[in-house]
């Protein structure tokens, strides 16, 4: 029988690590899509309709406040995907001008053959250009709430005002889990260990970060289908 080299270690704990946190993200997206009231994501999106009713039957002063709410959003959106691009960027010089690194130590007890550092490298990337497409997406989705809200003498119907705010938050998530997973990635560069431990440790912190057992806040509801927006047709 052959002996066991520690470059099938690689083979064999990424993939589970992998396994792990794509089945624990598809149970999440199940719970989201039948159960959201139990996901911290489902909660916050309850929060955010019920925000923009109220937003777009408010006064001027607080439709100024909830500009200035979405502005932020926008903003850290935007520092997001610099932080992404910048990292990519990094990455993509370092393995184009770097021969050897420390990466490749006889220290790390896994597989460090240039094809394998290779891969590393190309799945790190692709999390950050994935993570930087759904910020782009945010930002995108919250300037286009900002649109709707400061139409002036036009009556906006608030479900669209709804998708576009909660579309912005669902593309921050994504971003923020394509984060998590180059974390992921990171770790795999100091060997396959500690890549599939972050994932188990990973998928404990996350579950216990999404699970929501508040009841849902009691929001009343409007009772016509778009908003008077009195305080924004008096602005104009």
């Amino acid at each position: 029988m052959a002996p066991f080299k520690k470059e099938e270690l690689d083979l064999i704990l990424v993939p589970a690590g992998l396994l792990i946190m794509f089945a624990y993200h598809l149970f999440l997206l199940y719970r989201y899509l039948h159960r959201p009231h139990t996901t911290v994501i489902g909660f916050e999106n309850h929060d955010k309709e019920a925000w923009v009713e109220r937003v777009l039957e408010a006064d001027k002063g607080d439709v100024s406040n909830a500009l200035t709410v979405i502005g932020s959003n926008t903003s850290a959106a935007t520092f997001l995907c610099s932080v992404c691009l910048t990292l990519s960027s990094l990455i993509g010089a370092w393995l184009g001008n770097s021969s050897d690194n420390i990466f490749r130590s006889s220290l790390i007890y896994g597989d460090t053959r240039q094809s394998t550092m290779s891969i590393k490298f190309l799945c790190l990337i692709t999390c950050f250009f994935l993570a930087f497409s759904c910020f782009v997406q945010s930002a995108r989705n919250f300037v286009h709430a900002n649109y709707l809200i400061t139409t002036p003498n036009c009556e906006v119907s608030v479900e669209t005002v709804k998708l576009a705010v909660i579309r912005g938050g669902d593309c921050w998530s994504l971003g923020l889990r394509s984060l998590y997973f180059a974390l992921d990635f990171l770790l795999w560069f100091f060997g396959p260990i500690p890549m599939f431990v972050s994932s188990v440790i990973m998928v404990f912190v996350l579950y216990y970060l999404d699970t929501n057992t508040k009841p849902l806040h009691p929001h009343r509801k409007l009772n016509t289908a778009t908003s008077s927006r009195r305080g924004l047709l008096a602005r104009y």
